[in-house]
């Protein structure tokens, strides 16, 4: 089943806007509405949907999903998109074609690959996308700003965790299959067909110091986050107050909360999350606008606290 074939600004909300201050189917139903059909390539060889590969079967996925998987994925002139399992190379190529990104297609079938290859060719993208026979498993894929895969859910699971330590904001989209207890940020649907997405968080579970400098001066904080993938909670101590985080968002590397600080003024922090240190700027319900800097005690605590 494979052939499914800048870092972006996630879209983010505050309550006090920031603006006004599966199991495996059965193979008829995964091949349903597939699209576009891959070519015969000069030695001959055509693709056939069921065809058996190293992990998985080869069902295409239709021209239509993967356009909307690659919109997602919000892919751009600035993306490295690299297709796992990659078949008649359809994701990789729609990715350079259509959204003039950079693309690699890894696929374990050399035949699938000289396919792929011809089909760039005609779609005149060599300059853009690249094939490689290989294991999906073995290969060296953390340079990607996107990932694209339509595997098992077993494969996903076992490739989570690799996924989970690529870069914070990377985008992972998937044809039909999830990721376990790593809920999706966001998923669609096309001919009956779901895709899936998810955004590598940053690992910001543990302690930090935080400084605030504002209008009223420079508040000094201890911030103690508690995270499953990208859900996090959080609680603050300030002096003798120890108080819950409200409206605790990550997405990528970027993270929001507000407090309730011990002058008794609500305050937003927008911030982005850099190794160790939090950067960002703070809001009060007033409108009184300052800065912030956080630092993290201690070592990095595990994103995946979920097991499946």
């Amino acid at each position: 089943m494979t052939d499914h074939s800048e870092q972006i600004s996630t879209p983010r909300r505050s309550v006090l806007q920031w603006a006004a201050a599966a199991p495996l189917l059965a193979l008829p139903t995964l091949a349903r509405g597939q699209t576009n059909a891959a070519p015969a390539n000069a030695d001959g060889f055509k693709p056939r949907v069921g065809q058996e590969g190293k992990d998985v079967i080869w069902v295409p996925t239709p021209d239509t999903l993967v356009e909307r998987m690659l919109q997602m994925a919000m892919v751009g002139p600035n993306d490295f998109v690299v297709d796992l399992g990659s078949g008649d190379g359809k994701i990789a190529i729609a990715a350079a074609r259509d959204f003039k990104a950079r693309a690699l297609g890894v696929e374990f079938n050399p035949q699938m690959v000289a396919l792929s290859r011809q089909a760039a060719a005609q779609a005149g993208v060599t300059d853009k996308v690249r094939f490689e026979e290989g294991d999906i498993f073995k290969v060296d894929f953390t340079q990607a700003s996107v990932v694209t895969m339509y595997l098992l859910p077993a494969l996903n699971l076992k490739l989570r965790p690799q996924l989970l330590a690529m870069r914070p904001g990377t985008r992972i989209v998937s044809h039909q299959f999830t990721m376990g207890s790593w809920e999706p940020d966001d998923s669609s649907s096309v001919e009956d067909r779901p895709g899936y997405l998810w955004i590598v968080p940053a690992p910001v579970a543990g302690t930090w110091t935080l400084t605030s400098r504002g209008p009223d001066g420079e508040t000094e904080a201890r911030l103690a986050f508690s995270q499953s993938f990208q859900k996090v909670s959080g609680r603050v101590r300030m002096g003798d107050l120890n108080a819950g985080m409200r409206m605790v968002r990550l997405a990528g590397d970027r993270l929001d909360f507000e407090l309730m600080d011990q002058r008794g003024q609500l305050r937003m922090y927008d911030g982005r999350v850099r190794g160790d240190r939090i950067e960002g700027r703070t809001l009060a319900a007033n409108g009184a606008v300052g800065s912030f800097v956080a630092n993290r005690v201690g070592p990095v605590l595990p994103i995946e606290t979920v097991r499946d």
